[in-house]
């Protein structure tokens, strides 16, 4: 703190041994320590009290840069809210509209003599192909699966994690053709 050096303090202390005397010296030496003690509290305390101040200025600014920052994200959220609803609503019209234009326009090209039920037109594509005359004709000889099908995957080959049957080929693949031996399957069976 101060450039005091220890001659300096000796000299000090010689003179106000001359000064005061040696009877009251031990008296004012511990009255000046008690004021130096009371001095440097002090401003220990004025230092302490300022940071507390500083700090909470800093809290201050910061709660308020923390309310501003929430402020503006609730205002963008209800913005982004907003235009979704809006973007819906137009989206629920878009489809209500082009629902009522295909109910109009099969009401419109179904033939005088017949009518249709409504609820014919909202029924699920399933049902409809399930009432539609060519699954109703009968085959004209035994039902065979198209080549081209394949076989939904067993609940086996679903256990093991595979999306693919464990046997692709038909079931009349096993079989030995006309003219082939039976070793063949028997072949395919191995492998």
């Amino acid at each position: 703190m101060f450039d005091v050096s220890f001659t300096e303090l000796l000299t000090i202390g010689v003179v106000a041994l001359i000064v005061i005397g040696p009877e009251r010296l031990p008296k004012v030496a511990r009255t000046i320590g008690h004021l130096l003690g009371r001095a440097q509290r002090y401003v220990n305390d004025v230092k302490s009290d300022i940071r507390r101040e500083m700090e909470l200025e800093e809290l201050r600014n910061l709660r308020k840069e923390m309310e501003d920052a929430a402020r503006s994200l609730e205002t963008t959220v209800k913005t982004n809210v907003e235009e979704l609803h809006k973007g819906l609503n137009e989206v629920q019209q878009t489809v209500e509209g082009a629902a009522r234009d295909v109910k109009d326009a099969a009401a419109g090209t179904q033939e005088p003599g017949t009518a249709a039920e409504p609820a014919a037109l909202d029924a699920p594509v399933a049902e409809r192909a399930a009432a539609s005359p060519v699954a109703d004709a009968p085959a004209a000889g035994p039902a065979a699966p198209p080549a081209a099908v394949q076989e939904a995957p067993s609940e086996q080959d679903l256990a093991q994690g595979s999306l693919f049957p464990s046997d692709p080929l038909p079931s009349s693949a096993n079989q030995p053709a006309a003219g082939q031996p039976a070793e063949a399957s028997t072949v395919r069976e191995r492998t």
